[in-house]
């Protein structure tokens, strides 16, 4: 997994590569914890992302639940169709905010 970010004015975009899996879930969470705070919109790009676990999910619902308080956007983008697939199946396109 690949993790870039980009700012823009106080717009975060976090753009994500390759798979989301047990191991890299964990980097990822890091990644987000280290930027908290910094801005007032948070875009993830999955664009080149191949795969999401279970684990990766939880990442993106404790991402949402510590925005949700402080009313900080959460915005997911460019989500291909068989990392959707998950998202549908396991009910977090209901959840998550997804373009």
């Amino acid at each position: 997994m690949n993790i870039n970010k980009d700012y823009n004015g106080q717009e975060l975009t976090i753009f994500v590569e390759g798979r989301i899996d047990t191991i890299t879930s964990q980097d990822l969470d890091n990644e987000i914890k280290n930027e908290m705070g910094k801005f007032d919109s948070l875009i993830m790009d999955f664009t080149n992302m191949e795969y999401i676990s279970s684990a990766g999910l939880r990442v993106l619902i404790a991402t949402q639940k510590k925005l949700k308080p402080d009313n900080i956007p959460f915005i997911i983008k460019n989500v291909n169709e068989s990392v959707g697939e998950i998202f549908r199946m396991s009910g977090f396109d209901k959840i998550l905010n997804i373009e």
